[in-house]
């Protein structure tokens, strides 16, 4: 296929784009009935962030969502956004941009293909089947053409698979390797067998964690689809709001986006609450995968000891084992997680440079920083909390 075959087009709404022709190539999974293998490229997630104000103007994401067309039909699409800083990306860039700017360039605006503030690996060149490698290509042509009309320092693809990664390795894009933490299911029957999989001390200290949280004075319930209510939301608002100002100054999100997810992506979220004389008083937001829990936010206006391990990641991995999930993947950072069970893996993505002298200096920071990931990962798996397949264990 030669370029001159596609027609690539850029849109600032979703509303341009027909639901079921992004879906085609965003989730064709879907085609069964069943769920998306994740929610946040849909549709149906890219427009509550839209529809909420959570991008768009004054957010420093400005939607540019990409469409491929072959022969008329839609081919691949693409989220992506015409990015003013590098906030909400969770693969930062940000020595990249101060390097650049110390030289005397503009970094900003740059292209940003993403799911906003989701720290999640899944696809990003949505292709509809058997059209995977060109498709891609044709993308990839499409956001470098946006690029370089319009004199854009860079191009990146974050938590995009390590499938896209090689490929996109192979076009000639450079390939970066980070780390995250994910708990993975070995086909467990409950939680006292994965427990069992444990190091003694690891086993006892998780137990008592869970006495200890449970023991706050209230109950814990998890909530999906129809059991979610608006007053839920005004409750998580709250929480959100604090993490938010907490660990980014200004939340992400609006308290629209919660309106529309109730509306729109009920179905594909776990809010697990924790509550107290009537009140919630902590919770946990996870979505739903076809065959992974994403843990994303997390928020409480009372303190109680081990509360957050406890929602966030002991109650993901109950919900996971119940419906046989293979991972839990509970977001960016945090080597608390490992001891656990959430084990390092790696995170992929793809980025571009119009400089080719920076370009070059920053594939050999890439490779030095793989290197030391590599060791990293090694490393910290060796501290995690599973037996070792030599130990000898007593009660």
């Amino acid at each position: 296929m030669t370029e001159a075959e596609y027609e690539i087009s850029a849109h600032g709404s979703l509303t341009e784009i027909p639901r079921e022709e992004w879906d085609a190539c965003a989730c064709p999974e879907t085609a069964d009935g069943g769920r998306p293998f994740d929610p946040f490229t849909t549709w149906r997630f890219l427009k509550a962030l839209e529809d909420s104000r959570s991008v768009g103007t004054g957010s420093g994401w400005q939607p540019r969502y990409l469409v491929a067309r072959l022969g008329g039909e839609v081919i691949g699409v693409a989220p992506l956004y015409a990015k003013g800083h590098s906030q909400g990306e969770y693969i930062f860039d940000h020595n990249w941009a101060h390097a650049w700017e110390r030289a005397g360039g503009r970094y900003y605006p740059k292209l940003q293909q993403a799911v906003p503030f989701t720290p999640a690996t899944g696809r990003r060149f949505l292709t509809k089947p058997g059209h995977e490698s060109d498709g891609m290509s044709a993308l990839v042509q499409g956001a470098l053409r946006i690029a370089e009309q319009n004199g854009l320092s860079s191009f990146h693809a974050t938590f995009c698979t390590e499938e896209e990664a090689e490929r996109g390795a192979e076009i000639g894009l450079l390939h970066r390797v980070t780390q995250q933490y994910h708990w993975s299911n070995r086909g467990y029957a409950d939680f006292d067998a994965f427990l069992a999989d444990l190091s003694s001390r690891k086993r006892k200290t998780i137990r008592k964690e869970r006495r200890t949280a449970q023991g706050f004075g209230g109950e814990i319930v998890q909530l999906t689809g129809d059991d979610i209510r608006p007053e839920h939301w005004d409750a998580f608002w709250t929480f959100y709001q604090d993490t938010g100002a907490r660990k980014w100054g200004t939340p992400y999100l609006t308290r629209a986006f919660f309106d529309c997810a109730h509306e729109t992506l009920r179905d594909d979220i776990l809010l697990v609450l924790a509550i107290r004389e009537g009140r919630p008083v902590a919770g946990a937001l996870n979505f739903i995968g076809r065959e992974t829990l994403y843990g994303r936010y997390w928020g409480a206006v009372e303190h109680h000891d081990c509360l957050h391990f406890e929602l966030c990641y002991y109650q993901a991995m109950d919900f996971a084992i119940a419906h046989g999930m293979g991972r839990v993947e509970a977001g960016a950072q945090g080597e608390h997680k490992l001891a656990r069970g959430y084990l390092p893996v790696e995170i992929h993505s793809l980025h571009w440079l119009a400089d080719p002298n920076f370009a070059n200096a920053v594939a050999e920071y890439l490779r030095a920083e793989r290197a030391a990931v590599d060791q990293d990962i090694e490393v910290l798996t060796t501290y995690g909390p599973f037996r070792k397949t030599t130990e000898e264990e007593q009660e």
